[in-house]
């Protein structure tokens, strides 16, 4: 499944006495909180799209023109952003444990438990394509390797991706032996016709819809999911513990390095996997495992630009700060409205929104979430969920007021 979602804001574990917030961290996680949903609600919206399907009633050339543009230069390039963020953030919160003289594991364990409930209760009532149970067991993942060097982590990262990549260009050698690896046009129409009659109904057939695409990508998210969110986060974990996004001015030439790459090896990658979700001109596997090695490289592009233009754009940061500092009350408030509009909750519009209708419905959601972060925040020191999280954290009630 090419959606899945992550969630950064969740991971800024700091007490009220730690070091200021690095804004243009916040910044960056609201720009990937934009990418996620931008991708995301096109899966919520079409029981076609959860299927691998393009949705059979738009089929015009701007239609084709938003699937397209989406799948190349959005689809598994932010989520892999805000990974990288959730190793990134990590690394503070030991810091911050380490300066109060905390046990940390206790309360990593504790917030990774608050997390993996979120994310079941996201999955079965909103959205199967979550992302936070796989953070939950990431979490796991990095806490056990806490104490490796920069080094370590970069190229164990470069060892998951390689063998994630390589499994898909065995299942690409099995499809091409003449095994039948993913299925038929026809049984994935037949899947996303019974899922649009089930998300169209009322609330018991959703979760009803909802658990059964659980148990269908339950071994995805183990064996490739998982592994990957897993390598971003090493990445950030790295990038962490080298203090690098602390003095952006120190590393232009890496980031300038970074977007040659990306621009150039990720966006052919990215070509060359839209191709083959979209054209058929080559096996989907193929596809796959290239977009694998390519979309890091264009997401680590996408970031460093970013980063670069923001001091030159004052006013975009600050409006993305907002939605970033509390990105899991978004995260999740983002599929609770796009529910309401599509599946049965609400209007239950699934599969009668063309894709450049969703794209504007999108923009119009973060752009309120913008509004309405910066006014909660001017109240509120953090985010309605992000509170809830502190306070299982740190077992103590954090306070509410700004």
């Amino acid at each position: 499944m090419r959606t899945q979602r992550t969630l950064s804001a969740i991971t800024d574990a700091r007490p009220p006495s730690a070091a200021a917030r690095i804004a243009s961290v916040d910044a960056l996680r609201g720009f990937s909180l934009l990418g996620i949903l931008v991708v995301n609600i096109a899966f919520l919206a079409s029981g076609y799209r959860m299927a691998g399907l393009a949705e059979p009633a738009f089929h015009s050339s701007l239609d084709w023109g938003v699937r397209w543009a989406v799948t190349l230069l959005l689809e598994n390039k932010f989520y892999l952003l805000f990974s990288f963020l959730f190793g990134y953030s990590f690394t503070l919160q030991l810091d911050s444990a380490a300066r109060q003289g905390r046990p940390f594991v206790p309360m990593f364990l504790r917030r990774l438990a608050g997390l993996f409930l979120l994310g079941l209760a996201h999955a079965v009532l909103l959205f199967p394509g979550d992302i936070l149970t796989t953070y939950a067991a990431v979490g796991v993942a990095l806490l056990v390797l806490r104490r490796i060097t920069p080094r370590t982590a970069v190229l164990l990262a470069a060892g998951l991706t390689a063998l994630l990549a390589l499994g898909f260009v065995l299942l690409a050698l099995l499809a091409m032996a003449g095994h039948d690896m993913s299925g038929t046009v026809a049984t994935g129409a037949a899947e996303a016709a019974r899922s649009d009659a089930a998300l169209g109904g009322g609330i018991w057939q959703i979760i009803s819809e909802h658990v059964r695409k659980l148990s269908l990508i339950i071994m995805f998210r183990v064996l490739f999911q998982g592994p990957a969110v897993l390598a971003a986060c090493l990445i950030g974990l790295a990038v962490g513990k080298l203090g690098a996004l602390r003095d952006l001015s120190a590393h232009t030439r890496a980031l300038r390095g970074l977007q040659w790459a990306g621009f150039t090896v990720g966006l052919a990658g990215a070509f060359f996997s839209t191709l083959s979700a979209w054209n058929g001109t080559v096996h989907e596997f193929w596809g796959e495992a290239v977009d694998l090695v390519t979309a890091p490289l264009l997401a680590a592009a996408y970031g460093a630009t970013f980063l670069r233009l923001l001091p030159y754009m004052p006013r975009i940061g600050r409006a993305l700060a907002a939605p970033g500092r509390m990105a899991l009350s978004n995260y999740l408030a983002q599929s609770l409205i796009c529910s309401l509009i599509f599946t049965g909750y609400g209007l239950a519009l699934v599969d009668r929104v063309s894709p450049p209708l969703e794209i504007l419905i999108a923009l119009g959601i973060f752009v309120a979430q913008v509004f309405y972060s910066r006014w909660w925040l001017k109240r509120h020191r953090y985010g309605p969920v992000e509170w809830w999280l502190r306070y299982l954290t740190y077992w103590r009630r954090p306070a509410r007021a700004r």
